[in-house]
């Protein structure tokens, strides 16, 4: 069985690179962990992820914190919100399938975009709160 970070990571990243309209926005699929050496923006990036039991009496549960960043080189914050938009609409109170979990809910808890002047980038971020359960 797969940590429940991992097993969550790993449906995110499917139901990303599955949407066309994000693949489109981002210039091809640009989703990752780590970021390759002269990756052209946009992209996609996953951050800081918290994991939390939530286990019950009788039911095995985990509560996260996924962060996405959002990276954009354009001029103004359009294509790091539009992006931004797509993930939201992709991810938000939507099933994905988990491999040894199953996913109760996802839903957007904050998201924000600001200049980063040291990079010259318009960087935003997106939090997700996650509720899963082991499969039984």
């Amino acid at each position: 069985m797969s940590a429940p970070a991992l097993d969550l990571q790993k449906a995110v990243l499917a139901a990303l690179a599955d949407d066309e309209d994000l693949t489109s926005a981002l210039g091809g699929s640009r989703i990752y962990d780590h970021v390759p050496a002269d990756t052209p923006f946009p992209y996609l990036t996953f951050g800081r992820t918290s994991v939390f039991d939530w286990s019950t009496s009788t039911e095995a549960g985990f509560e996260q914190l996924l962060t996405l960043h959002a990276w954009s080189k354009a001029q103004g914050k359009t294509e790091a919100l539009e992006i931004m938009d797509l993930v939201a609409a992709r991810l938000n109170d939507q099933p994905l399938t988990l491999e040894s979990h199953r996913l109760v809910s996802i839903r957007q808890e904050f998201s924000e975009v600001r200049y980063d002047e040291d990079l010259a980038v318009y960087h935003g971020l997106l939090r997700f709160r996650v509720l899963i359960e082991e499969n039984a």
